[in-house]
């Protein structure tokens, strides 16, 4: 398995941020696979899959090397480089592009564990990616961009509340398949037979969330370490659902239980807007109201403002819940 040993002060430290770029490569990754995990990944999938592969296949050279680049377990790190806190896609893709020719070719070498096929030893391997990359940033991820970082923004409130509330291990162990945290300053970070890590103090230590249902670990030398994960869902197209409990609707009101019921999952009121069909004005009446009752509080992550349940709200929806039945059927 992949193991990291942290100590303390660095996971203490430690920052969830947004990246555009791993936001990217994770489009990528899943325009890749061809299958989504849920409909709006599908929905995605049907509008871009098809305008992708004509893509590559009218250029057999830069499909090949994505095959090459994602690899079967391993990633080529000139392909998907750490983020920095606060870059831009493009600063993030002008470090692809920087990479040299025989890094490139020494990276997918790894990737492949093996030797590269006569069509990908080239030298303009690094300049191929960077234009599929900002291919699938322009064309696929940036029109959709502000609804997207609003949904990893909610997410990085979530788990920044759970750290509060439970430590970091519960949030470690939560990220993504495969990651737990084994105590004693070791993070097991997938379910891979790599060689144990040792961050040193004073890394920086990352924890990027993306929409697709995707994720990876990446490291730039010894100074900056990331783990991309997916986010706690695409809010406005894969929510909890759950229907409004008829006692909770007589309380508050149904359209106040039904906003209380979705803010388990922090989010902004143009999310809410979005979720619910209602107005801006009634969704900004009814999140008055809850506030004023102490059902509901306000947080900022970056530019947004998002709305999450109180304690006392949690004791109220799971007190509304209906009581589950016995299982007679053994």
């Amino acid at each position: 398995m992949g193991l990291w040993q942290i100590d303390t002060d660095t996971l203490a430290h430690s920052r969830f941020v947004l990246s555009p770029f791993a936001e990217t490569f994770a489009s990528l990754k899943l325009l890749y696979a061809g299958t989504g995990a849920h409909p709006g990944e599908a929905a995605w999938l049907r509008a871009h899959l098809p305008g992708y592969r004509a893509r590559l296949a009218a250029d057999p050279v830069t499909a090949l090397l994505v095959r090459a680049a994602l690899g079967t377990s391993w990633i080529a790190d000139f392909f998907c480089p750490t983020s920095c806190v606060g870059e831009s896609f493009e600063d993030s893709v002008a470090r692809v592009r920087a990479a040299g020719a025989s890094k490139a070719r020494a990276d997918l070498r790894v990737s492949l564990r093996g030797p590269l096929p006569a069509a990908l030893e080239r030298d303009d391997l690094p300049e191929r990616a960077t234009v599929l990359l900002t291919y699938v940033w322009e064309q696929t991820v940036r029109p959709y961009w502000e609804r997207r970082r609003r949904a990893l923004e909610a997410d990085m409130v979530a788990r920044t509340a759970r750290v509060s509330r439970g430590g970091w291990a519960a949030v470690l162990d939560s990220l993504r398949p495969g990651t737990r945290w084994l105590g004693e300053s070791r993070f097991q970070v997938n379910l891979n037979a790599y060689p144990p890590r040792e961050i040193a103090a004073g890394a920086e230590l990352l924890f990027m969330p993306v929409t697709p249902r995707t994720g990876w670990v990446s490291w730039e030398g010894r100074e900056r370490y990331a783990v991309v994960y997916p986010c706690l869902g695409v809010l406005a197209e894969d929510h909890d659902r759950r229907p409004v409990p008829a006692g909770l609707g007589a309380l508050v009101g149904t359209a106040r239980a039904g906003l209380l019921m979705l803010l388990g999952t922090p989010m902004s009121t143009t999310q809410l807007v979005a979720v619910t069909g209602q107005g801006l004005g009634s969704v900004g009446r009814h999140l008055r109201v809850l506030l004023g009752a102490g059902l509901v509080e306000r947080r900022r992550a970056g530019r947004s403002v998002l709305y999450v349940r109180t304690a006392a709200g949690e004791v109220l929806v799971e007190a509304s819940a209906p009581p589950t039945r016995p299982d007679h059927s053994s």
